[in-house]
């Protein structure tokens, strides 16, 4: 998966959930070690017009510090990537998600959240502001699933936001198998792999969860 070469057909159809997994996980390597594959753009852009081949939907936050392709080292044609603040799934998000898996190909779903979330922090707080209000309802389970033992949480502390962070991306990755019978089917015959990482913004590396 080396060099600029487009994710064709005939190279997503080969792999295997483990196989991008392990691809996206030498991609941050090499972002956070500084030396990211060298690509020509242009040539990839012009390669990748006709059609595309992703091996995996990334779901993440809509964060300006979390360029989801760039910090997987990935190319133009590689991933999908859906964002929304807060990285939670909705019924829009499960239908993109079907989308990439199901008719596109892709075989990988990630669940991408990062620390000192923005999101998370109004969500704690209870901000109510427009539509932020109803999209923040959203993160409200993965908050009650972090109070469970009755703390109460603090948006100005770090170890509880990243704690919600935490939550957030489990809910999120249960809600999938749980909510698309497509992606539950295809997850039980070894067909696609729902996991959940989390994005340091403090120093580009992605900690997953559960391997």
């Amino acid at each position: 998966m080396e060099g600029i070469a487009v994710t064709t057909q005939d190279i997503q159809v080969p792999l295997t959930p483990d196989s991008v997994l392990a691809d996206l996980k030498a991609g941050n390597e090499r972002f956070v070690s500084r030396r990211p594959l060298l690509r020509d753009w242009i040539a990839l852009a012009e390669e990748s017009a006709k059609a595309q081949h992703p091996k995996a939907i990334i779901l993440g936050c809509i964060d300006s510090r979390v360029p989801v392709e760039v910090i997987f080292d990935q190319a133009i044609g590689d991933v999908f990537v859906a964002r929304v603040a807060g990285n939670f799934v909705n019924d829009d998000i499960l239908g993109s998600m079907e989308y990439a898996t199901q008719i596109a190909g892709a075989n990988l779903v990630v669940v991408l959240g990062h620390t000192s979330c923005g999101a998370i922090k109004g969500a704690i707080d209870g901000l109510e502001f427009e539509h932020v209000t109803g999209m923040l309802a959203n993160i409200k389970p993965a908050i009650e699933a972090a109070a469970a033992s009755g703390e109460e949480l603090d948006s100005c502390c770090d170890a509880h936001v990243d704690r919600v962070v935490e939550e957030n991306v489990r809910t999120a990755v249960h809600k999938i198998s749980r909510e698309s019978s497509v992606m539950a089917s295809a997850i039980a015959a070894d067909k696609l792999r729902v996991v959940g990482a989390i994005y340091e913004l403090s120093t580009g590396r992605v900690h997953w969860l559960d391997g």
